[in-house]
């Protein structure tokens, strides 16, 4: 079948316009190598150690903040389902913590609960949060509402976060992700709960394996949270019921978004507020 000379026209147009996109690409790419080596590699290779300690910091920063999370992001939309598997996700993709909390009870009943048994509320991630994080780090202090990186699950952020702190120990903390189940949905076996959380433990502060980015460190046990969260609740009456589901997922071991190892035996509470 011919094609209209208006339709030849407009293919040679985006051929020509795709040429040039290319070209426009190839172009940055050699750019960027280019100015990487005058104002990172050179000063590395030749500098003096002032400008080598600075611009190793600067391509830190580079590579741990944005070209591996950029890698990330594109990878995991290849090889991780995109469905609910018990795990939620980090902002680059990767594979986090387990669910391992449902709760059936409105958000005003959740926030009573969490707060009566001595749960503070996470202050969203901001750059002023941030920044605080950052102080409190140095000056060895506890921040009672330290922000919580995101977590994702049914391809949202967490709709709060609910951490405790340790006395004398300002790198370590409890913290539970929560997330609003979507409308409708029913957990794997026909459970209907209106909230799933992700509950692990901070034990210190170091480097993520996979991305390089400054994280905190979990304890590899999982469960040991889980049970204490529900545990509080229990202790400050604020529960109805709990019924447990014994290996509702497989028990295993893996390593979460920073690259700590994480096992639980699979069993999940359902809490009813």
């Amino acid at each position: 079948m011919k094609l209209k000379p208006s339709a030849r026209v407009l293919m040679s147009t985006i051929s020509v316009l795709m040429t040039i996109k290319r070209m426009a690409l190839g172009f940055l790419l050699l750019f960027s190598g280019w100015l990487a080596y005058e104002l990172l590699f050179r000063p590395l290779i030749h500098g003096n150690h002032f400008d080598q300690a600075a611009a190793f910091v600067v391509l830190w920063i580079i590579v741990a903040y944005i070209f591996i999370p950029m890698a990330h992001r594109i990878l995991t939309k290849l090889y991780i389902p995109d469905y609910f598997i018990g795990r939620i996700r980090t902002i680059d993709g990767l594979l986090s913590d387990p669910v391992n909390l449902a709760f059936i009870g409105s958000e005003d009943e959740l926030h009573t609960a969490m707060q009566s048994a001595g749960w503070s509320p996470a202050h969203k991630l901001t750059p002023r949060s941030g920044f605080w994080t950052i102080v409190c780090m140095l000056k060895r202090e506890s921040y009672v509402s330290a922000p919580v990186s995101p977590g994702y699950l049914f391809n949202n952020k967490q709709n709060f976060t609910y951490q405790q702190n340790i006395k004398n120990k300002p790198f370590a903390r409890h913290h539970v992700r929560f997330f609003k189940v979507p409308d409708g949905w029913l957990m794997p076996g026909g459970y209907k709960v209106d909230w799933l959380a992700a509950g692990t433990f901070d034990r210190t502060v170091g480097f993520s394996y996979f991305t390089l980015q400054i994280t905190h460190r979990i304890e590899s046990d999982t469960d040991i949270e889980r049970d204490y969260i529900v545990k509080t609740l229990s202790d400050a009456g604020k529960l109805k019921s709990v019924k447990t589901i014994a290996s509702y997922f497989s028990a295993y071991h893996h390593r979460n978004g920073g690259g700590d190892s994480i096992t639980t035996d699979g069993a999940l509470p359902i809490i009813e507020l």
